[in-house]
């Protein structure tokens, strides 16, 4: 068990024991503050203190604390200029570009910052890690860019724009608006921090930046699945979907344990359904309502196996050198190297684009005026177009999440003049998981609205209680469409009811 840390309703003690991704959530959902452990307090005091008593006794050189970074390892720094190189190190790293990461990711990235540095591997002062806690409790949030991240030597870029603040650069937003750091710290009555021998390194070594946007993908991409799942069952009832195949026995043969998950919630979404269980005409369905349990079962298996990489790296250390305290050494090793997590964001875009692959088809059969639906779910087709022109959107939005599948682990570029020559990419593919991710909750929406309407046009008679409940919440957002008007808005309005409700509510 991860869970070693003591929680309250207010406040989160931080442990280098562990934290596991339902505590993040718990902590992100409960807006609590952060605090430290007895134990991590020591463990920062310890590494601290041998990390002095090492740089005091011996001029060998060791990574980043006495020597220069990169392709300059190699290159000795005096005693008196052991503070200035780190300072030096942050601001030359600040060279973050592209869009502003979101508050609320940056404030992910500042807690598992604290995480990691919370082992006392990393040699960092007390001091600092509380400095770090203060911005985030007080949402003191650097700004921080998405680009400029190899995902190798740690996220270097978007990492020195988080920790400019604490020397009194860079610019942070706050619960008043924006402002130079410089400004909240004096008005908050702190200076900036003097920083140490190996705390820049400490602060700018990490893949804090990768796997902030992972943390967040995995706790929506479960939300999403299951979304998923319901909005397939809604457009089996509305497509008048066999039943058999979502036999259990069927999926128990397989042995692939997210299709039998799916197969499982499916029944039980549909439990209560007289349709779903009726003889039917027709002796099978399209493989994109018969292989749903197959399909979003692979994905389900995909997005468990990332959570677990997830889970493991927000625990780890990730700077470089690590500072082995309790064995007397300093070891330069590449902990920093984004691999594992790049591999997994890639698996993590193409499991959550294939959900809407195969809703975007649902989608196209829905319209297709087959099982005594009207062509394109509108009472007047000619006339109107109804919903023909949100499946060319939901086909649009899959092309395009088939092109950010392309993997961006596969991908390295020589850097610090070949020092670092070879890259993860981690951080490109986190971005871009992020988009695609965006992307399939507008198509699951674009499902959602023609189900509801076929639904509609096929009557509510003898559907499952659950999917009722759904449909009838639903309704009170969006309305059915009876003749041609912008269905952007509702579009949007689709969106924003999913992303607001967990549909198991309608289970009851």
């Amino acid at each position: 068990m991860l869970s070693a840390a003591i929680d309250s309703p207010t406040m989160h003690e931080i442990s280098h024991q562990g934290l596991s991704l339902q505590q993040i959530e718990n902590i992100i959902d409960g807006k609590k503050s952060l605090g430290l452990s007895e134990d991590s307090r020591e463990r920062i005091e310890r590494g601290r203190s041998y990390l002095d008593e090492m740089v005091a006794k011996s001029d060998d050189p060791i990574y980043g604390i006495n020597t220069g970074f990169g392709a300059l390892c190699n290159t000795k720094i005096s005693r008196d200029n052991l503070e200035k190189l780190q300072s030096n190190l942050v601001m030359s790293h600040a060279v973050g570009t592209g869009q502003r990461v979101p508050s609320d990711l940056v404030k992910l990235m500042l807690l598992l910052k604290i995480q990691a540095l919370s082992h006392g591997n990393s040699g960092v002062s007390l001091e600092l890690v509380e400095r770090l806690i203060w911005h985030y409790n007080n949402d003191i949030l650097p700004i921080v860019y998405d680009q400029g991240s190899l995902g190798a030597s740690g996220d270097l870029a978007p990492l020195a724009h988080l920790a400019l603040p604490l020397i009194g650069q860079g610019e942070v937003s706050t619960p008043e608006g924006e402002m130079s750091a410089e400004v909240v710290l004096s008005a908050a009555g702190l200076v900036p921090l003097q920083l140490r021998s190996k705390e820049g390194l400490a602060l700018l070594n990490g893949t804090q930046f990768m796997a902030a946007y992972g943390v967040e993908l995995c706790l929506q991409g479960k939300k999403l699945v299951d979304w998923a799942n319901w909005i397939a069952s809604l457009s089996l009832e509305a497509f008048d979907g066999r039943r058999d195949a979502f036999a259990e026995e069927v999926h128990q043969l397989r042995r692939q344990k997210g299709q039998v998950a799916v197969a499982k919630a499916i029944n039980r979404i549909m439990a209560g359904s007289s349709r779903f269980s009726a003889d039917k005409e027709h002796v099978q369905d399209p493989y994109s309502f018969r292989c749903i349990p197959q399909v979003h079962g692979a994905s389900l298996d995909a997005l468990n196996y990332v959570h677990d990489v997830f889970e493991r790296e927000v625990n780890a250390v990730t700077d470089n050198p690590t500072i082995l305290f309790e064995s007397d050494a300093i070891v330069s090793a590449g902990n920093f190297h984004g691999q594992p997590l790049a591999l997994a964001l890639d698996f993590y875009s193409i499991a959550i684009a294939e959900m809407g692959s195969i809703s975007e088809r649902r989608v196209y059969k829905l319209l297709s005026g087959e099982r005594g639906l009207p062509p394109f779910l509108v009472a007047n087709p000619g006339l109107h177009s109804g919903f023909m022109i949100p499946q060319y959107t939901a086909a649009s939005i899959v092309s395009r999440n088939k092109q950010l599948c392309t993997p961006c682990s596969v991908d390295t570029i020589d850097s610090s003049n070949g020092q670092e020559d070879h890259v993860s990419m981690g951080a490109n593919a986190a971005v871009k998981s992020r988009q695609v991710l965006n992307n399939v909750y507008t198509v699951l929406a674009i499902e959602l609205i023609n189900a509801a309407q076929a639904l509609d046009f096929r009557g509510h008679e003898g559907i499952a209680p659950a999917l009722k409940r759904l449909h009838e919440s639903f309704r009170g957002h969006v309305d059915f469409v009876a003749e041609d008007r912008p269905l952007y808005e509702d579009i949007r309005s689709a969106e924003a009811f999913i992303r607001r409700h967990s549909p198991g509510q309608w289970l009851l």
